[in-house]
C-alpha cells in the first residue's frame, strides 16, 4: 500500500464502527435500542430489528420464470437443494432480471459450507482469502458459490457489531438472509431469488430503489466506502450500465473519498475499470468518472483532455466520447470485449491528441485495421469523409495522398499509437506526457499490466509491416483488430453507421442494435439477438402488497412434477454424459414411497409435515419444466 494512503484512510476510519453501529441501530424497531457492552474486545449488540421492512414477492409478477435461469446455474441450485441445503441466486443477477437485462453472471449463495459445496461437484475450487468463495465449473460455465456461514465467520473474526438474535415471529431462514443482505454494498444488490419457489426476498427496500432507479448503499455511504473504497468504482459502474441515479449521500461520499481509490492494488483497479469499459457502458462510465473527478486519478491524460473542452456540448461531441459510444454498440454483458480493445482506443486517441492527422490518414488507419492493407487503402482513398471535424485530433485540411505516401503516414501513426499506449503502464512515460498540461496535481497512477500493453502493440504491428499481412500476430488478434478499425470508421463517418456495405451486412447478421435511451439519458436495455428478455413493462404497481412471509402452497400437479424432478431427475444433471433433465419412469414400493414423500414434505414445508403432498401416491415420468 502506498504510504500516502495511510493518512487518507486514517481520517476516514476513526469513527467507522460508530457510524456503522448507528445505521444498524436505526433499523431497530425501537427508537432507543438497548445497547449492551460485551467487553472491550467484544462486539456491541443492538436491540430488536424492524421486520416490517422484510418483504417477499412472487417473481412471476415481474416476468421472472425458471426458464430465464441458464442451465448451468439451475444445475448448481438443484444439486445443492437435492442435498438438503437452501440455495438462492443473489446480487446483480436478480437485479438485472428485474430490469429485463441479461446478467453478466449468476452468483449463488447457500447454507452449505464451502467444503461441502466443493464435494458436490466434479470441478470446484475454493478461492479467496478475504472472502472465500467456491468456483464451480459446470456445463462450460463458471458459477461463484458463496456461503452464509462464511459471512458469519468473517464477521466474528472482524469483531463487527453483533446483530440481534432472531426476532420473534420471523423464521430462522429469513433472519439468515437478512444478516447477509446487510453486509452487501447496495440495496439493489441485496435481493435473493429462489427460482424453484418463485420468490424474491427483499430486506432493505431494494425493489423500491430499483423502481425509482436509485443507487443507495445499505449503510451510510461514508461508512460503506471507507470499509471498501472499491465500492466507489463498482457503484459508478452499476449506475452507468443501468442508468441509475445516485442518492445524495452516495454522491457526497464519492466526492469526499475519491482519493482513497489510489490505495487499491493495481490489479483490482484494472479489474474494476475493465468491468466499466468492456460490457457496453464505457461512454457513460467515463462520463461519471470525469464528473466525480475520478478520471484525473485513473486516466489523467484523458481527464486533462476533457477539462479543456468548452461546455457539455463539446464533451458529448468530442472524439474520445464518440469512440467509446460507438464501441458500446458492439459489446454487451452477453458479449464483452477484451480489455485490449478499450486500451487500444485510449492509445489511438491520445496519439491523435499529441499529433493531429489528416482525416484521410485516420480513415485509412481504421480501414486497414478492418479490411487489411489493400482493401483498406482503396476504401480510404475512394470513400473518405473529408467533412469530419474533431478538434484538436483532425487537421482542418485533408490531402489526397499517393498510395505509398499514405502508407507511410499510416505506419507513422501506428508507431505513435504504440508509443502512447505505454503511458497506461509506465509512470515515467505518463509523467512526460502530462508535462504538456498545466495541472496542479496528478497521481501518476498506472494500472494496465504490461502484457496487455504488449498485446495492444501487436495489434498495430501489421500497420508497420505491410508485407507480413498473414503473420501470426495478425491472426491471433484479428477479431479485436477488425472491431477496432470498425469503431474508428464509424467515428470518422460522422454518423452512427459506417457507409460500408460489408460492415452494414455484418451488423445485420450480428443482430446488434444501439442501446435505447430515454430522453434523460438513462440507458434502458440492449436490443440484441443474444438478449433473453424483451423491453420491460413498468414494475407491477401492486407488487409491494404481497408482504406475506408464508410459503405459497403448491398445487398437486406442481408437487407431482417437483417430486419426480427433485428426487430422481437431478441425478442426471451432475453426470456429464447424460442430458440435463432426464425423463425417468419410477415405480415406488410402499416403504420407498413413504420415505421419499417425507423428504419432499420436509423440503417444502420444513418440519411441519403438512400439505397436499400427503395425497401423492404414484409418481409418473418426470417432465422438463416449462414454467
Amino acid at each position: 500500500m502506498d504510504r500516502n494512503c495511510i493518512p487518507i484512510l486514517a481520517y476516514h476510519i476513526v469513527n467507522f464502527k460508530v457510524q456503522r453501529f448507528n445505521h444498524v441501530a436505526a433499523e431497530s424497531r425501537s427508537r432507543t435500542p438497548v445497547i449492551t457492552e460485551m467487553g472491550s474486545e467484544s462486539p456491541q449488540r443492538i436491540g430488536e430489528v424492524d421486520v416490517s421492512k422484510w418483504k417477499k414477492f412472487d417473481s412471476r409478477r415481474f416476468g421472472i420464470t425458471r426458464s430465464m435461469i441458464p442451465e448451468y446455474a439451475s444445475t448448481v441450485l438443484a444439486i445443492l437443494r437435492h442435498e438438503g441445503f437452501d440455495a438462492y441466486l443473489v446480487g446483480g443477477c436478480v437485479r438485472d432480471l428485474l430490469l429485463k437485462r441479461t446478467p453478466k453472471d449468476f452468483d449463488v449463495i447457500t447454507t452449505a459450507n464451502l467444503q461441502k459445496v466443493k464435494s458436490q461437484f466434479r470441478r470446484a475450487q475454493i478461492v479467496g482469502r478475504r472472502f472465500p468463495i467456491c468456483l464451480v465449473w459446470i456445463k462450460g460455465s463458471v458459477v461463484e458459490v458463496s456461503s452464509f456461514k462464511t459471512a458469519e465467520e468473517i464477521a466474528e473474526e472482524a469483531k463487527e457489531i453483533a446483530l440481534p438474535p432472531n426476532p420473534s415471529g420471523s423464521s430462522e431462514k429469513d433472519f439468515i438472509r437478512w444478516r447477509d443482505s446487510m453486509r452487501r454494498d447496495f440495496t439493489v444488490n441485496s435481493l435473493f431469488l429462489d427460482p424453484f419457489m418463485h420468490k424474491i426476498y427483499d430486506y432493505s427496500d431494494g425493489l423500491r430503489d430499483l423502481k425509482s432507479l436509485t443507487l443507495r448503499t445499505l449503510i451510510p455511504a461514508q461508512s460503506s466506502f471507507t470499509e471498501d473504497c472499491a465500492r466507489i468504482l463498482r457503484g459508478l459502474r452499476i449506475a452507468a450500465r443501468l442508468g441509475l441515479k445516485l442518492s445524495e449521500d452516495t454522491k457526497d461520499a464519492i466526492r469526499s473519498l475519491s482519493s482513497t481509490i489510489k490505495c487499491l492494488p493495481q490489479d483490482r483497479i484494472m479489474m474494476e475499470i475493465n468491468y466499466m469499459l468492456s460490457y457496453g457502458a464505457a461512454e457513460p462510465s467515463l462520463h461519471l468518472l470525469w464528473r466525480f473527478r475520478l478520471l484525473e486519478i485513473l486516466l489523467p491524460l484523458q481527464a486533462a483532455y476533457l477539462d479543456q473542452l468548452d461546455g457539455v456540448s463539446s464533451y458529448s461531441s468530442s472524439m474520445l466520447m464518440k469512440l467509446f459510444s460507438n464501441m458500446d454498440k458492439w459489446v454487451s454483458c452477453g458479449e464483452p470485449s477484451k480489455s485490449i480493445l478499450w486500451i487500444g482506443l485510449l492509445a489511438f486517441h491520445q496519439a491523435l491528441v499529441r499529433r493531429p492527422q489528416d482525416a484521410i490518414v485516420v480513415q485509412a488507419f481504421g480501414s486497414i485495421l478492418h479490411f487489411g492493407w489493400k482493401e483498406g487503402v482503396e476504401y480510404a482513398r475512394n470513400k473518405a469523409n473529408h467533412g469530419v471535424h474533431f478538434v484538436p485530433e483532425i487537421l482542418g485540411s485533408s490531402s489526397n495522398y499517393e498510395v505509398a505516401k499514405l502508407a507511410d503516414k499510416v505506419s507513422n501513426l501506428a508507431a505513435l499509437v504504440n508509443k502512447s499506449v505505454t503511458t497506461l503502464s509506465d509512470s515515467k512515460s505518463l509523467t512526460k506526457s502530462m508535462s504538456a498540461y498545466s495541472l496542479s496535481s496528478c497521481s501518476y497512477l498506472v494500472f494496465v499490466p504490461k502484457k496487455a500493453v504488449n498485446d495492444v502493440q501487436r495489434i498495430f504491428e501489421v500497420l508497420d509491416s505491410r508485407n507480413n499481412e498473414e503473420s501470426s500476430c495478425r491472426k491471433s488478434l484479428s477479431k479485436t483488430r477488425s472491431l477496432l478499425g470498425k469503431i474508428i470508421l464509424e467515428t470518422m463517418s460522422g454518423t452512427d453507421h459506417v457507409g460500408v456495405e460489408s460492415i452494414e451486412v455484418e451488423r445485420r447478421e450480428h443482430g446488434k442494435v444501439a442501446v435505447n435511451k430515454q430522453s434523460d439519458g438513462v440507458a434502458l436495455f440492449d436490443s440484441t439477438a443474444a438478449e433473453e428478455h424483451s423491453r420491460p413493462k413498468k414494475l407491477h404497481r401492486d407488487a409491494v402488497a404481497d408482504l406475506s412471509m408464508t410459503p405459497r402452497v403448491p398445487t398437486e400437479q406442481g408437487l407431482r412434477k417437483r417430486t419426480a424432478l427433485e428426487l430422481w431427475g437431478y441425478h442426471g444433471i451432475a453426470e456429464k454424459s447424460r442430458a440435463s433433465w432426464r425423463k425417468k419412469s419410477v415405480v415406488l414400493g410402499k416403504e420407498a414411497q413413504k420415505e421419499r414423500t417425507a423428504k419432499i414434505q420436509k423440503s417444502i414445508f420444513g418440519n411441519k409435515g403438512n400439505g397436499p403432498v400427503d395425497r401423492i401416491e404414484v409418481v409418473g415420468k418426470a417432465k422438463e419444466p416449462n414454467d
